[in-house]
């Protein structure tokens, strides 16, 4: 007995969606269990936990009040929530191009140089980059000419800066404090970064200051871990040749050999530190 044409389309596409729940929605979610459970894979699979974390998620290692902990390795900032946030994870989306300040947010630009100051004064080195002033913001001025965005320099103002400015004059003219507020460029003063004197090639390195893509990033730069040994090793009470080698132990090379850039997982390190 010949079905008809309708009945057998439908027993058709109810045989597809049989075949196709069994080998999409059972047969291939338990193949990648089993493929978690293979040795080297298990622990990623399972998230890599600690009694502290995942070693697959970065965290901060502050005080109550926010404060880097001194006998830490502290981690790369984060950009995702209220930092390393896996339910809000992504970047602060800002460019290059963002150097003025605005009463609802800082600039790109004042936070690398806010970040920068910070831990140089932690490090105790010289945390001065191209661009920023002595504490910590970018430094930028409005620059507006008698001819539009020409001709000779009629008023100069620090946008970044309420109080004194970092620089007094600019091209013979009185730099001026900026008025919370004031959109300077939109009253056609021209955005000038000025590079100052810090070096082409800053101490505190770009990991410390810029948050990742994904700002879960839990690794860390050796450069930026070779310059907290000092701090760590003081404040363990240990020789900073040990921290140094426990360095080279927890840095990670680059992926597939050639991929990236290598990295140091801080929360290992710190826990190895800690004897757990």
């Amino acid at each position: 007995m010949r079905l008809p044409a309708w009945l057998a389309q439908h027993l058709a596409a109810l045989r597809a969606l049989l075949v196709l729940t069994v080998l999409l929605g059972l047969a291939y979610p338990l193949l990648l269990v089993g493929a978690g459970r293979i040795p080297g894979l298990s622990g990623p699979a399972s998230g890599s936990m600690t009694p502290v974390g995942s070693t697959l998620i970065g965290q901060s290692f502050t005080d109550a009040g926010g404060n880097p902990v001194p006998k830490y390795f502290q981690s790369r900032p984060s950009a995702a929530g209220d930092g390393y946030d896996p339910t809000a994870t992504g970047a602060s989306n800002l460019g290059p191009e963002d150097v003025v300040d605005t009463p609802a947010r800082q600039s790109l630009l004042t936070r690398v140089c806010g970040r920068s100051v910070a831990v140089g004064k932690l490090e105790g080195v010289d945390g001065r980059r191209p661009y920023c002033t002595g504490d910590g913001v970018g430094a930028v001025l409005a620059v507006f000419h008698r001819d539009g965005f020409t001709g000779p320099v009629t008023r100069v103002v620090s946008v970044n800066q309420t109080g004194t400015p970092f620089l007094a004059r600019y091209q013979g003219v009185t730099v001026e404090p900026a008025k919370e507020g004031e959109d300077y460029r939109a009253l056609g003063g021209v955005i000038t970064p000025i590079r100052g004197d810090a070096p082409d090639r800053p101490v505190v390195p770009a990991d410390a200051v810029t948050a990742s893509g994904s700002g879960l990033d839990p690794h860390i730069s050796p450069a930026y871990a070779a310059l907290q040994a000092p701090r760590v090793a003081r404040e363990r009470g240990i020789d900073v040749s040990r921290v140094r080698e426990m360095i080279t132990a927890y840095t990670e090379g680059r992926a597939v050999g050639f991929l990236g850039e290598p990295g140091v997982d801080v929360l290992d390190l710190n826990l190895a530190l800690d004897g757990r």
